[in-house]
């Protein structure tokens, strides 16, 4: 078992979807409220200029704009550019958005309702395996159709292994699709789970690598028992490959680290509505004379990121590749009324030495982005050599 044992309160977002706030009992701050059964209710002043505004819009919008609009209508569009304007995670679910939501399982990994396979005679990328009532299928999409960007991403130059990497994530987050070079993107929801188990591979150079696709609830554990098993086989290094990993479980990341650490912060989080908060290692011996190294990439988010920084910043870890994503918020689900609900900001991650993630992203030790030309996996033995190599 990992050293540190945590439990799940409130719910906030860790990679894109909703999942549960790990808050642990190993030595924080302050702790953030349960999740709320219903919006807390309070009265909040605004400044009635800024209401005459509002109204005034409303009102010639609804009389002048080309296309009729209900009132109905009106209102969803004014709360989405509310809550939308504030970052890019922040969002206004409807009833049936949230239901869904709230449906996925923690820290799960998924795909699109589609696969894409590539036509060596187009020299595209095609949609294949679309059912006819899929919801990519309601949103016009169809078997066939080639597929130019995938989150800004050009898929020319990728090969199949690649391109399966664009379309999972985290399950419920989104993704953003762009058929020809000036066509509007399309939005769809990752929503077909993905197998998720850590990728195990002990190379001729002893070192096991562990591919960890994305953080949950038994990766600490995976994580040790992989270890312990390959011990015996006189092991010179893991390397903890976080290519392309979202996130996940914040707790899970903070056990993660624990493995390989014995004291220190591991992450700390701030926040204006719920107080300041600070996860600590445990003091322990196991695993620490091992050599370990992360992989990491311009994908590598969130918990990822939560986990890279700490063994990083500590000197626990060598960190080879690129620099990560950057995203570094925690986000709190506020269910209202009518069923829907709002997905909002309301902390942000720091380092072990204060440094916001957000934006910012987690720069390698080493710079080492895998070159077309290569292989995969001709890639993870040239970064478990530099690993070994390395005093």
């Amino acid at each position: 078992m990992a050293k540190a044992s945590w439990t799940s309160i409130g719910v906030v977002i860790a990679l894109g979807l909703s999942l549960i706030h790990p808050m642990g009992a190993v030595a924080k701050t302050a702790a953030a409220p349960a999740f709320d059964d219903e919006l807390e209710q309070g009265y909040v002043e605004v400044p009635i200029e800024s209401i005459q505004q509002f109204v005034q819009i409303y009102g010639l919008v609804k009389d002048n704009y080309v296309a009729e609009r209900s009132d109905e209508a009106l209102f969803q569009q004014a709360i989405k550019g509310l809550v939308g304007g504030l970052d890019r995670y922040s969002r206004y679910l409807s009833p049936q958005e949230y239901k869904q939501l709230v449906q996925y399982t923690e820290g799960d990994l998924a795909s699109v309702d589609f696969s894409l396979e590539f036509d060596s005679r187009l020299q595209q990328w095609l949609i294949r395996g679309l059912k006819p009532d899929s919801d990519s299928s309601k949103l016009g999409l169809k078997n066939g159709i080639s597929v130019f960007k995938v989150d800004d991403q050009e898929l020319r130059k990728l090969n199949h292994a690649q391109v399966n990497e664009l379309l999972s994530g985290a399950i419920g987050s989104t993704i953003s699709l762009q058929l020809k070079a000036n066509s509007t993107p399309i939005n769809l929801v990752r929503t077909k789970k993905v197998e998720t188990d850590i990728q195990a591979q002990l190379l001729n150079n002893q070192v096991l690598v562990l591919k960890v696709r994305v953080f949950q609830q038994d990766t600490a554990n995976e994580i040790q028992q992989l270890i312990e098993e390959h011990q015996s086989s006189r092991l010179k290094a893991v390397l903890i490959d976080l290519r392309n990993n979202p996130g996940g479980l914040l707790s899970a990341a903070v056990e993660s680290a624990d493995l390989f650490l014995n004291q220190g912060v591991i992450v700390s989080t701030q926040s204006r509505s719920e107080g300041d908060q600070q996860f600590q290692a445990l003091p322990s011996l196991e695993f620490q004379n091992l050599k370990v190294g992360i992989l990491i990439n311009d994908r590598s988010a969130s918990a990822a990121e939560v986990f890279t920084a700490a063994l990083k910043e500590h000197g626990r870890a060598w960190v080879i590749g690129e620099k990560s994503y950057g995203k570094g918020v925690v986000q709190k689900l506020f269910p209202l009324s009518n069923g829907a609900a709002l997905q909002m900001t309301v902390s942000h991650y720091y380092t072990p030495s204060g440094r916001m993630i957000e934006g910012v992203g987690i720069a390698p030790n080493q710079v080492y982005p895998m070159p077309h030309e290569l292989k995969d996996e001709s890639y993870v033995e040239h970064v478990a050599e530099i690993l070994i190599n390395r005093r």
